[in-house]
Formats: structure tokens, sequence, C-alpha cells
């Protein structure tokens, strides 16, 4: 495994990220929560109305650098002799696709994670089997998201940042015998990333430059 650098203190200031154009809807939180509201709530976890206020300086910058690793991490799968196995996966591994509406409904999903790259001559793709994610929102109006079952299983919040995108600021619990992960707590659990809607009812988490093992992660969730 190859470790990357490690989170700094939180940035408080606007950044230009990925491959659309940032654009503030200061309501999207706030709609999200009425037309969710009748939904069963999950855990509360504290979060702030905008995530760079939540976020570490060294995530930030990974979120960034969102198309290097979607070019990298494409370009290192095909010259491990991938090329095919990226074309079955289909709109998931188009970073291009990015529908309106991304908000989850709260509820359970099926889910499978997929590797993409490798920084150190790894497999170029890695594609594991289906477990269960949980779209959540916790009494305080967060939205969460939960992959709960598995032996790399991510947890945290989904923030409003654009039309077609939310953000991801969570961490990872390695093995069966770990409790949920919080963000912040430890730089190399920390996750951040973008949730899109690729289709009716599927969803794509993009999570750039993990601390281990791939150059760019994919969460596929499907109701």
């Amino acid at each position: 495994m190859l470790g990357r650098s490690r989170p700094g203190a939180n940035l408080r200031r606007p950044l230009a990220l990925g491959l659309h154009a940032q654009v503030q809807e200061p309501s999207m939180r706030l709609a999200a929560v009425l037309v969710l509201s009748l939904s069963t709530a999950g855990p509360a976890l504290a979060a702030s109305a905008d995530w760079r206020a939540d976020a570490r300086r060294a995530d930030v910058r990974r979120l960034e650098r969102l198309d290097e690793a979607w070019t990298t991490a494409l370009a290192e799968a095909r010259a491990q002799g991938q090329g095919r196995a990226l074309t079955r996966l289909g709109v998931l591994a188009d970073p291009r696709v990015s529908l309106p509406r991304p908000q989850p409904t709260p509820g359970a999903y099926r889910c499978r994670t997929v590797k993409i790259g490798s920084p150190n001559g790894g497999p170029g793709l890695v594609t594991y089997g289906w477990f269960r994610c949980r779209v959540a929102l916790s009494p305080g109006g967060d939205l969460t998201l939960e992959k709960v079952t598995g032996s790399q299983r991510q947890a945290g919040n989904l923030y409003p940042e654009a039309p077609r995108r939310l953000v991801f600021l969570g961490a990872v619990a390695w093995g069966s015998g770990e409790g949920r992960a919080q963000y912040g707590r430890d730089a190399e659990r920390d996750q951040i990333g973008v949730f899109e809607r690729i289709g009716a009812d599927r969803y794509r988490l993009t999570l750039p430059w993990p601390h281990q093992e791939s150059t760019l992660d994919l969460l596929e969730l499907r109701r």
C-alpha cells in the first residue's frame, strides 16, 4: 500500500473544483430537508452548511485535483490492459456523466466498490461484489451515506455543492471488528469525494487520490 500526504488544517474559503462549474445553491440543503423529512432518520452527524468549514486543507486539495485523478486512473488502468473492462463499466467509469437531481432518496441501496488505477504498479482495475449501503436524513438535517457491510465501510455526510453533484466528507472503517468511522479523527481514514446521479436510482461516489491501493475509488449505488 502507498500512503499519501496527510491532511492539515481546515480551509474556509471557496475553491473552484472538478469538471463542472461551481454554483452555490444555499437553498439546496433546505430543499433536500423538506423533500426528505418524512423519511426514516439516521444517526446524527454534526455538519455545517458548507463542507469547506468541515474539510481538512489536504482533502480540499485532493478534490481540486479530481479531473487529474480521473485522467491518471483511466490511463493507468488501460496501461494494465483493462480497456475492455472499463468499457463494460459504461457510465460508471465515464467522468462526463452527471445528471440533475443528485440527492438520493433515503433508504437501503445495493453498492459496490470499483478501484481504478494504481500509483505503485498494482492492478489497474479491481471490481468488488455487491454489499449494502444506506442513505439517511439525520435529526439535525444532514443527509448521510454509510456502507454497512464489507471489509471497507465508508460513512459520512453529503453536502450540497452544485445542481449536478454533492460533496461527501467521511471516513472508512476497516475490518469487521471496527465501528463506524468519523471524519476528522484519523487522516489516513478520511475521505472526500463527489456524489452524482448517473441513472434512474443509480448513483456514483467518486473518491480521488485515496490513501491506499488505487488512484481513484468509485462506490456505485443502486436501488
